[in-house]
């Protein structure tokens, strides 16, 4: 999350024409249901579908990942020193009080110069990691024009939208000296859930077309899974994730009466109608069990302790060299590349809880994913798709510092987990039965 705005710009990523899921389920031999059925065993029949040359080629995807966190973080930081070193942070501040003598619009003009010299500045390192790199995987369905069109659009959201929120933080470092990292943080948190609120209605259509899903034979048995897990949803929304990526992706998304279903075309086109009904039902479990509240609740924490180490380091660098980069103090807004490059270091530092909470999000709503749609293989099938980009077998460490989500492996085994509890359930023929020594208990 990049501080002061975040736009939780999320592309569901792959590509279709039609709206009906095309594929067709394949199990394979050794996760097939029946008597002796083993998860380990059909884990490794799942993995084993796979070539040597794909897993190779997602590890070093995935891998070469862990070097972009460390590059981003150089990148920018890189940028915040040049900003302020040849002191253009400080000439942005004067130019943009010589136009607009108020405060309030002054910080406006301020953000829109410091966001457009971001971006060009930071535009070669964009270009081969969200463009070149991505086309070299394949992932990127997008011509150059067309992806640089769509940063071009981000870059007048952040300008817009983080204007309004860097107006008020600065008014907040301003008016309220001494607690201002308090109130600030709070701020932010506010900022961060309008942001989660507008998204899915006015930001995300600037990027895809969404259009409601007619096809009665993958929307039906979406919404009666809504319906049993008492989620208000009468309408599931299909958007063109196809134009920009491959990747599948769905969502429940929106907070306040905007929540929306949304899954993506590349989720139609690649994957069984039971994978399909798999994902939907784990979207639906973030849903149901409250996790962008919980979320929320998780960043407040976070942003608390971000804004008291970014006071405490504010005052300690504006000290030794405030002066020589010509900032007033934490009220000026030239300090902005400052503050920028303290909550990256911050940001860095903090991945693995950030991780840890996200992923332990994601794997309740795995199991909730499960038992409401009750389609174990397909959500292995889905598992092998999102594997594509996400390293399917890490190392323990691995996973807890750099993995978001369960991995391929971790998913995979709790659906074949799940069928081996419940492969029986409801048979007249072949009920499921305990142990004797398990039926008291």
């Amino acid at each position: 999350m990049r501080f002061l705005l975040v736009l939780l710009w999320a592309s569901f990523l792959l590509s279709a024409q039609s709206s009906a899921a095309s594929q067709t389920l394949h199990i394979p031999a050794g996760a097939e249901s029946g008597p002796g059925f083993d998860a380990q065993a059909a884990t490794k029949a799942y993995l084993a579908t796979w070539k040597p040359s794909q897993k190779a080629r997602s590890d070093a995807y995935f891998e070469g990942g862990y070097w972009l966190l460390l590059w981003d973080l150089l990148v920018g930081a890189a940028i915040s020193i040049l900003l302020l070193a040849t002191r253009l942070s400080a000439r942005f501040r004067d130019w943009s009080e010589r136009i607009a003598p108020r405060k309030p619009l002054a910080t406006w003009l301020y953000w829109a110069l410091y966001s457009l010299a971001v971006f060009i500045l930071g535009l070669p390192w964009a270009v081969y990691e969200g463009f070149v790199r991505e086309a070299k995987y394949g992932f990127m369905n997008q011509t150059f024009a067309a992806w640089f069109a769509d940063q071009s659009k981000a870059l007048a959201m952040i300008i817009l939208l983080g204007g309004i929120a860097a107006m008020a933080l600065f008014g907040i470092v301003r008016r309220l000296e001494r607690t201002w990292h308090i109130w600030g943080a709070g701020a932010a948190i506010a900022f961060a859930m309008a942001a989660v609120l507008i998204f899915p209605v006015f930001i995300a259509p600037l990027f895809n077309t969404y259009k409601l899903l007619e096809d009665a034979s993958i929307r039906d048995p979406i919404l009666r899974i809504a319906r049993e897990n008492g989620i208000p949803a009468t309408r599931v929304y299909e958007m063109d994730a196809s134009r920009q990526s491959n990747r599948i992706s769905a969502n429940v998304s929106g907070l306040l009466g905007t929540e929306r279903i949304t899954l993506n075309d590349n989720l139609l086109r690649r994957c069984s109608p039971q994978a399909v009904l798999a994902v939907m039902g784990h979207e639906m479990g973030h849903y149901v069990l409250n996790h962008t509240y919980k979320m929320v609740a998780f960043q407040a924490l976070i942003f608390l302790g971000f804004f008291a180490a970014l006071r405490w380091s504010l005052d300690r660098s504006l000290t030794r060299w405030g002066a020589g980069w010509r900032i007033r103090g934490a009220g000026d807004t030239a300090v902005l590349p400052l503050a920028a490059l303290i909550l990256s270091i911050l940001s860095f530092a903090a991945t693995p809880i950030q991780n840890t909470l996200v992923r332990t999000q994601e794997y309740e709503a795995d199991i909730f994913g499960l038992n409401a749609s009750r389609q174990p293989d397909g959500f292995a099938e889905a598992a092998l798709l999102l594997g594509e980009y996400r390293k399917m077998e890490p190392g323990a460490v691995e996973e807890f510092l750099f993995f978001d989500h369960p991995s391929g492996r971790t998913r995979i085994y709790s659906a074949m987990r799940w069928k081996a509890e419940n492969q029986c359930l409801g048979s007249a023929v072949n009920p499921c039965e305990r142990p004797a020594s398990a039926a008291g208990r």
